[in-house]
């Protein structure tokens, strides 16, 4: 028996029911909670049958966390930030969770940032909880999983899920199909950011902060904001109702938390007074049920031994340009489809 098989077994064993993961999360249980999670992240049909369950039983307790998505160019200082207004939260009383995604070793497989510790404050807050998972090969590393895992939180009963993303790109809309506020983080630079940020992601915030507005930096900043909020006023007003703000922070020296704190909840209360919130919210659901239904198909279909098989074929023809790319997908298609007929 090789050493994946005995991991993969003792996984298994370490296991435990819907009702039992379920009671300790609801519970406030950070370790179970913590467990959970990985197991919503395991890909063995085995645990996917729990963590279904298990989420069914959770989804009543779920939905009355605010869900807010962080994103920025590397080096904007997400992790930096995520520490001081998670921590000024927490003395403010509300409990905060976060899930930071990794950017994914290709040899390991495994985070390489290892956001919690750099979230030195937080990491040893009582109130709060944080959870670095690897972006593995999905698109930014939020999927199904992230979904889960913000879901579990919620059922933990946490005040704010923050989600951190690895940067600036694709994954902002995956981001945004799951959070209620798409906070954008920039830095003083605003000629350069303007030209690194792309127009796809500035239409999708609901606020933007310029971070490290301290010292030297903060004529740069002002400037920063000045531009950023002309940038913003050319885009049409949101559906939200809510025109995007900019803010000035410094998360090393904690200045500005107090006014992103009032922004987030002024979007709130504005949301929730004209419908959008819950209509935001349903929408969410519809589309997280078309990207699992997604995911279960991609599943099936490369899951399966025969088209295993068939694919080294494919490829070879492919490579020896006796078959065409397309050709080659519609046959390994057309071929699944009829397995799935017998």
């Amino acid at each position: 028996m090789g050493d994946q098989e005995i991991c993969s077994m003792r996984r298994r064993r370490s296991r435990l029911t819907p009702e039992a993961y379920a009671a300790g999360i609801l519970g406030g249980d950070l370790v179970m909670l913590s467990r959970a999670i990985t197991l919503v992240e395991s890909s063995l049909p085995s645990d996917r049958a729990i963590a279904g369950t298990l989420i069914s039983q959770l989804m009543p307790h779920t939905g009355n966390s605010f869900r807010l998505g962080i994103t920025g160019v590397p080096g904007v200082g997400k992790s930096t930030f995520i520490d001081s207004f998670g921590s000024h939260l927490t003395q403010k009383g509300l409990k905060v969770a976060v899930l930071a995604i990794d950017p994914t070793s290709q040899v390991s497989r495994g985070s390489i940032l290892g956001d919690k510790t750099r979230m030195k404050h937080l990491s040893m807050n009582p109130q709060a909880f944080i959870r670095p998972s690897p972006a593995g090969d999905s698109l930014g590393g939020v999927t199904r999983k992230t979904r889960e895992a913000l879901l579990l939180c919620e059922a933990a009963g946490f005040d704010y899920v923050i989600v951190e993303t690895v940067g600036v790109g694709q994954s902002e809309t995956a981001v945004h199909g799951m959070i209620d506020f798409f906070l954008l983080l920039a830095l003083p630079n605003a000629g350069d950011e303007l030209q690194g940020i792309k127009k796809g992601i500035m239409e999708m915030a609901d606020g933007m902060l310029i971070n490290k507005s301290d010292g030297e930096m903060i004529p740069a900043a002002r400037k920063a904001k000045v531009q950023f909020g002309q940038a913003l006023r050319l885009f049409p007003l949101p559906e939200s109702g809510w025109r995007p703000q900019v803010q000035l922070v410094s998360a090393i020296n904690r200045d500005g938390l107090s006014e992103t704190q009032e922004m987030i909840e002024q979007y709130r209360e504005i949301c929730k007074e004209n419908g959008y919130w819950d209509q935001r919210r349903k929408s969410q659901s519809i589309q997280w049920m078309e990207d699992s239904i997604e995911d279960l198909l991609l599943r099936s279909f490369y899951g399966n031994s025969d088209i295993q098989s068939k694919m080294e074929a494919m490829k070879k023809a492919v490579l020896a340009q006796s078959q065409s790319p397309i050709q080659a997908a519609e046959k390994l298609v057309d071929d699944w489809l009829n397995l799935r007929k017998d």
